[in-house]
């Protein structure tokens, strides 16, 4: 495939302009359009188009989006302005001396310019992308850096903190990954293509920024497929992964010139889950391989382990994180630990200790059965009761966000399907992640995301939420059968409260000031709507729908 002939470029943006007259649609074009003009040869611009190419396919979703209820769903998110707005999180964490790679999530019309006062000297800005690279600074530390986009339609600034320490992880990771969408049948191409989309679509600009591969990327010892079969380990015992991806080190960098991160899967067991090669007595080895590859995130899963764990004791069920954990820091670049073992032990309580910068909760959500509530509701409620051992560096996971296109755990070749969840469901879906300071990796199929889909998971201030840089976790404030009310401390002082309706009937919902241990006049924000709703003086009440939710920032009015 030769350069795109420019002329052939604009008829197309052209033509799809005129079809979805959207300002979302036509931001993500000219977003598009302008990557893809930067090109300055042959190679560069064959990827630019694949970008544009995907975009393609992520705004037909807005006329063809086929969710439950979906065609008449009310899209409380706003259609972001065409002014530059920075978003993303406010403190971010690095080891002395490691590779640093950060792009600045911001939304509006491109071209933006970016800028960054009081950038380490060790750190260097690309002033088109806003991608930040280079080496943390040797010196611990906290170094406060002024962000700022301007473009034609305005600017927009941003005050980032890097903290340099041992301690990384300081807000919740965001991103993708593939097990709901692939499972066992996972590609390099589906991960390209998966990043190229997480870029192309606009998610990258709310902040979401890891793009990881789960299981299955390794050998099959004993397979029959050609694919998957062939030595699992190299002379060296360096584990080889299966032809479905040929050059690893060549996607990681791909991933990484987006400016996003990449992650990998591997089990302390002989086998991963899906019986692909794990890494017992090879884990230094391992971990050194995924770290010279380039990965951001390793996600260490359970799986065959419990054939060595002889019985369920803590110091059995730390041993292969306490024995990964330590690797991970010493490794020359920082790998966030993603401990995926389904809570056993009350891992809550001993995470953080042995190395982990998150650690599953429970079992699989795409495995949790519904009632009369989808089972999103169960696994969230089992997270919630833990929020006191949540913070900076230590995150409850209560798995994956999975919305839009999406497959079915329990019949994995079955295909994905649009989401069988309401709307007002998915709105409480990611009201209750976001509160719990969870990390909010998006499942479904990134290359068939729909516009509704991505109401969802791009709403700033529902993300912020999550991002806060004070790091708590929300308190369940009330449970009953019919209501679910939790509220989370943020770092300027305010609260944001959820008030989940879990009956099939509309139903109002009440809370009072000494129910969230506040006093004073509060000014109420609706967050997903974003706008305000006015002073309210000693309770907050709501009408709900089946399974809505309100999410509310509640801001001492002195405070404004």
């Amino acid at each position: 495939m030769g350069k795109t002939p420019l002329n052939v470029r604009g008829s197309a943006l052209h033509q799809l302009e005129n079809r979805y007259s959207t300002t979302r649609c036509y931001s993500y074009l000219r977003n598009a359009s302008a990557f893809l003009e930067s090109g300055d040869g042959v190679t560069a611009d064959r990827n630019r188009w694949g970008i544009i190419l995907a975009v393609l396919m992520i705004v037909s979703g807005v006329a063809h989006g086929n969710a439950r209820g979906q065609q008449t769903a009310e899209f409380r998110t706003p259609t972001p302005p065409n002014a530059p707005r920075i978003h993303g999180p406010k403190i971010y964490g690095v080891r002395p001396g490691h590779p640093f790679l950060y792009r600045i999530p911001c939304t509006g019309i491109r071209p933006i310019r970016f800028s960054a006062r009081y950038l380490p000297a060790s750190l260097k800005l690309d002033r088109r992308t806003g991608i930040i690279t280079g080496e943390a600074p040797a010196k611990y530390g906290e170094y406060t850096v002024e962000l700022a986009a301007v473009s034609a339609y305005g600017e927009d600034g941003r005050t980032f903190k890097i903290v340099v320490g041992d301690t990384i992880g300081l807000t919740p990771q965001m991103g993708w990954n593939d097990w709901y969408t692939f499972y066992d049948h996972v590609t390099a191409a589906d991960v390209r293509k998966a990043a190229d989309a997480m870029f192309a679509s606009g998610m990258a600009d709310f902040g979401y920024q890891y793009v990881d591969i789960d299981d299955c990327w390794a050998r099959e010892p004993g397979s029959g497929d050609p694919e998957l079969s062939g030595p699992a380990r190299d002379a060296q015992g360096n584990i080889l992964p299966n032809a479905r991806f040929p050059d690893m080190r060549d996607l990681v960098n791909h991933i990484h010139s987006l400016g996003l991160k990449s992650g990998i899967y591997t089990s302390p067991g002989p086998l991963t889950c899906a019986h692909f090669e794990g890494s017992y007595q090879h884990e230094a080895a391992d971990a050194r391989q995924f770290a010279q590859w380039g990965f951001d995130l390793l996600k260490y899963d359970w799986c065959s382990y419990g054939q060595i764990a002889k019985d369920q004791t803590i110091a059995s069920l730390q041993a292969p994180y306490r024995k990964m954990g330590a690797i991970v820091a010493g490794l020359d670049r920082d790998v966030v630990l993603n401990m995926c073992q389904y809570g056993m032990g009350d891992v809550w309580q001993w995470g953080r200790e042995v190395g982990g910068n998150s650690w599953r909760t429970t079992g699989d959500l795409g495995l949790a059965k519904g009632s009369s509530l989808p089972g999103f509701y169960s696994i969230g409620f089992a997270n919630a009761e833990h929020g006191r051992f949540a913070g900076p560096g230590g995150w409850n996971d209560p798995d994956y966000i999975l919305i839009g296109t999406v497959g079915d755990a329990r019949h994995q070749n079955s295909g994905a399907r649009q989401t069988q969840l309401t709307p007002e469901e998915q709105y409480s879906y990611m009201s209750m992640w976001s509160l719990m300071a969870a990390p909010l990796f998006f499942s479904g199929d990134m290359a068939k995301l729909d516009a509704f889909t991505r109401n969802v998971l791009g709403n700033a201030e529902v993300i912020d939420i999550d991002q806060d840089p004070l790091g708590k976790q929300a308190a369940i404030v009330r449970t009953t059968s019919a209501e679910f009310i939790l509220a989370k401390r943020l770092d300027d002082g305010s609260l944001a409260v959820g008030l989940f309706n879990l009956t099939t009937a509309p139903r109002a919902i009440t809370v009072n000031w000494s129910d969230l241990g506040i006093s004073g006049q509060q000014m109420a924000r609706d967050v997903w709507r974003q706008h305000d709703l006015g002073s309210f003086a000693t309770v907050y009440s709501t009408n709900l729908p089946a399974h809505g939710v309100e999410l509310v920032r509640l801001i001492p009015k002195q405070a404004r």
